[in-house]
């Protein structure tokens, strides 16, 4: 079985009892960087081998971890901050355990996104999910889409591209 494990964003604090108990008790853990996740799992005391599973090695080691699972090894993919999938390593092995027949447990927890949306004020009875956006090519094509929806919509941006995407985001929505 694959565990999804959504991890911290910030607190240590931000995890449930039973993300910690599934990381105690699987067999391996696959990390989206093993140095951020070896902080929670020390703080937790989770002894779990721990391997990185990130968007440079995944479509590389996908193969592997499904016979690993389908060999009978539970497994519990783990992401730096959040959770794993939501633009996070995740989509690509979750789709090959389902092809294989290979049972996905999603738990709940941390993401960003709905505590953004919810403390933000703004319309959240309907709202959309963009993820990041492109870097170049077709970000403006994006940008427009989104500004003729008719209700809230969320995008993720790094910090170093946020003063930019904020101006573009005032030239295409407005103000």
């Amino acid at each position: 079985m694959l565990y999804l494990v959504p991890s911290p964003i910030g607190n240590l604090e931000d995890i449930t009892f039973r993300a910690i108990n599934v990381l105690k008790e699987v067999s391996l853990i696959l990390a989206e960087d093993t140095r951020t996740s070896a902080i929670l799992l020390k703080h937790y005391q989770v002894e779990t081998k721990t391997i990185a599973f990130h968007s440079f090695n995944e479509h590389a080691k996908t193969k592997s971890i499904i016979d690993q699972l389908a060999n009978g090894t539970s497994i519990a993919l783990l992401s730096d901050a959040g959770t794993p999938g939501i633009s996070d390593p995740g989509f690509l092995l979750t789709r090959a355990c389902w092809e294989a027949g290979i049972k996905v447990v999603a738990l709940p927890g941390p993401t960003a996104l709905i505590p953004a949306l919810v403390a933000s004020g703004i319309p959240s009875d309907k709202f959309f999910f963009e993820g990041f956006l492109p870097h170049k090519k077709g970000r403006l094509t994006r940008l427009q889409f989104l500004s003729s929806l008719p209700h809230t919509f969320i995008l993720y941006e790094s910090p170093h591209r946020l003063i930019k995407t904020l101006q573009q985001l005032i030239d295409c929505c407005g103000e």
